[in-house]
């Protein structure tokens, strides 16, 4: 589709970090016309104007093609693939009250539930004559604008679309695995967060390797197991987006949920920490716990989604966290 120009253009819902990252990885192709859409005009206006993201990266020059805009009506009126990059807890509401031309082909970038335990793919595809597919992996923004080399999986029914999007970001940074499990990468991409938080306690309270990674094997595997009760496939845990995010997502301080779970273990749970990322854990901590419970599963079989519902939801003495764990 790209070598005949019907679709060169690349819209990003979202100017955040992740957003600006890919977008200016493509905006370096010449034949591609990328465009960041965003409700933040000051974001907008330095990217226009100065080339850089004032909020999320004013030390790093942007390629001079990347352009934003606030104006959504666009989506309507030209097909283009469209990635979307704003928080999920409004991703479902926020496409479905937009006009989006029939045409183009959204790609979820967000890391969370659609509504109640559907995934936003499937909350979309239910709802949207657009194909959509699922883009997962680990990749911190900052190393993608840095332009080291990253890896995503394409999460989609339809093998010929995984085959367009290797085309479209040919010759770039971004490398990519394909599974046609699509709930699978998707749910991953909610679990690894949650598991995260997990490792970031660990070592908050605990300076021994052994104990991490003791830990680390136990989350995996519940992960596993959590996966495979939830409709997905253990084949995927060995994509980009399984067990390479959860390792990157888990070990690395650049990400925002093992930072919670250090600051967690340091007792700060009420102070210092980002109410969006404390409701993304809550949410997605609650929803798999729920789903146990609904299934007649005990919940103490999965021990750390056990603890870290007592945590997001009563009195809870951090001290004796890991050693729970361990019973």
């Amino acid at each position: 589709m790209i070598e005949d120009n019907t679709m060169d253009k690349i819209f990003f819902l979202g100017a955040g970090a992740i957003a600006t990252a890919i977008g200016n990885v493509l905006a370096k192709k010449a034949s591609l016309d990328v465009t960041l859409i965003t409700i933040e005009d000051e974001v907008a206006k330095s990217i226009n104007e100065n080339h850089i993201n004032q909020k999320y990266f004013p030390n790093i020059a942007l390629d001079k093609k990347l352009k934003a805009d606030t104006d959504f009506s666009m989506l309507e009126h030209h097909p283009a693939y469209i990635f979307i990059a704003i928080p999920s807890v409004i991703t479902v509401d926020f496409i479905l009250g937009r006009a989006i031309h029939p045409d183009s082909i959204l790609i979820n970038l967000a890391k969370g539930f659609g509504n109640e335990r559907q995934t936003i793919v499937e909350c979309l595809a239910e709802d949207v004559q657009n194909r959509v597919c699922a883009m997962k992996g680990p990749s911190f923004a900052r190393e993608i604008i840095n332009n080291q080399p990253t890896g995503f999986t394409i999460g989609t029914g339809d093998e010929s679309l995984y085959n367009e999007l290797e085309k479209l970001f040919g010759g770039t940074t971004i490398q990519m695995d394909f599974s046609s499990d699509v709930r699978g990468v998707e749910l991953l991409s909610i679990l690894k967060n949650i598991y995260a938080i997990v490792v970031g306690v660990v070592d908050a309270q605990f300076e021994s390797p052994n104990l991490k990674f003791l830990v680390f094997t136990k989350a995996f595997k519940e992960m596993r197991s959590l996966l495979l009760l939830s409709g997905g496939s253990k084949k995927t845990l060995f994509n980009y987006c399984g067990i390479g995010d959860f390792a990157l997502t888990a070990l690395n301080d650049l990400s925002r949920n093992r930072t919670l779970g250090l600051l967690i273990g340091k007792g700060f749970f009420t102070d210092y920490i980002s109410e969006k990322v404390v409701l993304e854990g809550r949410i997605a901590v609650n929803i798999f716990y729920e789903e146990l419970v609904g299934l007649n599963i005990d919940p103490k079989e999965y021990p750390i989604i056990n603890e870290l519902y007592q945590v997001f939801n009563s009195e809870y003495d951090i001290s004796g966290f890991v050693g729970n764990l361990l019973k």
